[in-house]
């Protein structure tokens, strides 16, 4: 598995000096969802970026991702277009290398990504805000079968996963009302 593909950076050479905050957490935890949220509420505030992360799978109703091919993915990757890239159910990922710029430029930028990718990415930007998204198993499994996307692959694979190695930062618990956990996600994104 590939984690940083076009970036080598070090502590004395981290990217910065805008903050990056890393939205993980399950599959199905509503972590899309509360990001889009976010998005509508810090729409009118360009120190704000909510990068669009490059898949070879469709983007559902929930996400705004881009979608290529697998070989274009593969060549954008050796062209080194990516910022970060991994793979997860069977498909890539990645964020494009314009995060770079925009947090040189003191942005802050929200993205989620996989866990599998925050300690290289936290070795490589200066200021790294990891915050977890999560919900009780049989929530997930609700949200997971009601998502329908049979190339994501079964739904107990994607559930024994666990969490990791990760220690976020800020923890979301997404049982409520979707806006709330929204404003959760808006406190700690406008937090300097």
């Amino acid at each position: 598995m590939r984690e940083i593909s076009a970036i080598s950076a070090v502590d004395p050479g981290a990217i910065g000096p805008g903050r990056l905050i890393l939205v993980v957490g399950p599959s199905g935890a509503g972590k899309d969802t509360l990001i889009r949220l976010a998005q509508v509420t810090c729409g009118g505030d360009n120190k704000f970026i909510f990068a669009r992360r490059v898949v070879t799978r469709a983007a559902t109703a929930y996400e705004s991702n881009e979608q290529v091919s697998p070989e274009t993915f593969r060549l954008a990757r050796i062209e080194r277009e990516f910022a970060v890239d991994w793979e997860a159910h069977g498909h890539c990922y990645a964020l494009p290398r314009a995060i770079v710029d925009d947090i040189r430029a003191n942005h802050t930028v929200i993205a989620n990504v996989s866990r599998t990718v925050v300690d290289a990415m936290r070795r490589a930007y200066a200021n790294v805000t990891v915050v977890l998204i999560t919900a009780p198993p049989e929530i997930l499994v609700t949200r997971l079968s009601a998502r329908g996307r049979d190339s994501d692959g079964h739904i107990a694979d994607r559930l024994s996963r666990g969490d990791g190695s990760v220690t976020p930062d800020f923890t979301i618990t997404n049982i409520g009302g979707a806006d709330d956990h929204a404003r959760e996600l808006v406190r700690i994104i406008r937090a300097d």
